[in-house]
């Protein structure tokens, strides 16, 4: 669905892809998010997706000029999950809205995981 916008120089039209690779962008800006995350129907297993596929892990909703958006991410281990997602849906909504001039009706964020840091050799964490 493209979001179309109309002026006296022509249409502007927005796809969903776009709005989706902006607020997957914007939400891998905060702190305490890994990543994007895309999760398979078939046996519940939640991937971590690569800088090339943000957008997989996020879902957009055109509705008369009004966006929504949902996001599935994974979060670090240690950190308070209610601020991570707190941050995700003010940096998304603040994002989308000013770079496209369409309003964020509403963000959810669905948290799929918790990536645990690794250790290196000899003991310490990175």
């Amino acid at each position: 669905m493209l979001s179309e916008n109309r002026n006296e120089f022509g249409s502007i039209a927005i796809g969903d892809e776009v709005i989706a690779t902006l607020a997957g962008a914007a939400a891998m800006e905060c702190y305490g998010l890994v990543g994007m995350a895309s999760r398979r129907i078939t046996d519940g297993f939640v991937e971590l997706l690569g800088r090339d596929n943000w957008s997989r892990g996020v879902e957009v909703k055109l509705e008369e000029d009004r966006v929504y958006v949902t996001l599935h991410i994974i979060v670090s281990y240690g950190v308070r999950i209610s601020e991570v997602a707190k941050n995700v849906m003010e940096k998304v909504k603040y994002a989308v809205e000013s770079v496209t001039g369409l309003k964020v009706a509403r963000v959810d964020v669905y948290v799929q995981g918790v990536q645990l840091s690794q250790a290196r050799p000899g003991g310490q964490k990175r």
